[in-house]
């Protein structure tokens, strides 16, 4: 029992202390670096003391879009919730269709192609003008920013599905359901989840961006907003909060994908 709690203190130590290490001295030669009076951006310990209020009470509920960081970031992640399930399902259809089909691999393929190399902020205007209102319009957004990857990345699994595979399939006459769900899908599942990962972490992206064109209440308004009014301190905090929920997304995404495909999907 005790070798085993040592055993388990040191795998801790090995995994933690190496980044805690780096971000410490990192935060040092930033502090050193704007510690002057005239560095144009502030040091560690001040962004502590302008900001100390919205880390300290980030449950804070006021008027309007005047929120703390949860709230914040629950409005951020609610659209990317919306617009990343669409682009999941729309993107994994699409996807199998592209690798089943080389009628609609050669059609479909140069359109996605020119399409995804559009950048995502470039479609707000359009979206705007469609839909007439911004929660819609970021989650478009989201959506026509996430469903590349997984289009591609599924399409992909798809047509590398092993000929082994297909001939069992066709020895035990699977049907097309049959087909889809005991051998499609889980030989193409750690492309399908690479190319999960990939959108998740653009739809957190795309929905900072667009919200600081949207307005109301949201992580990338706070950002925009904070801008506007010169609080530097309060922009970094917001950077720190969008680093961690993406990171955690980034992590949920690849831990779903580790159980569906039993540790064979990338970590």
């Amino acid at each position: 029992m005790v070798a085993e709690a040592g055993r388990i203190l040191r795998g801790v130590i090995t995994d933690l202390l190496p980044p805690l290490i780096t971000t410490l001295v990192l935060l040092a030669i930033w502090e050193v670096l704007c510690s002057s009076p005239t560095a144009p951006l502030p040091p560690p310990s001040r962004v502590l003391v302008d900001s100390w209020q919205i880390i300290v009470d980030p449950f804070y509920r006021g008027q309007g879009t005047d929120q703390g960081m949860f709230w914040q970031i629950l409005a951020s992640l609610q659209r990317v919730a919306v617009g990343y399930t669409l682009a999941a399902i729309a993107g994994i259809a699409l996807g199998v269709l592209l690798g089943q089909s080389q009628w609609a691999m050669r059609g479909l393929d140069p359109i996605f192609q020119v399409l995804r190399t559009v950048p995502p902020l470039a479609w707000l205007p359009l979206s705007l003008a469609a839909f007439q209102d911004g929660a819609p319009s970021a989650i478009f957004v989201i959506f026509i920013t996430a469903i590349w990857p997984v289009i591609i990345n599924t399409a992909a699994g798809v047509r590398n599905i092993p000929q082994d595979y297909r001939n069992v399939a066709r020895v035990l006459r699977l049907g097309g359901l049959e087909y889809f769900a005991r051998i499609m899908l889980p030989a193409a599942a750690p492309y399908i989840f690479t190319g999960l990962r990939i959108g998740v972490g653009l739809s957190w992206l795309a929905i900072v961006a667009a919200e600081m064109l949207i307005g109301g209440v949201g992580i990338g308004f706070f950002i925009w907003d904070a801008w506007n009014s010169s609080l530097i301190s309060d922009i970094i905090v917001a950077l720190v909060y969008v680093g961690v929920v993406g990171f955690f997304l980034d992590r949920l995404i690849a831990l779903a994908g580790r159980l569906v495909t039993r540790g064979t999907a990338t970590a």
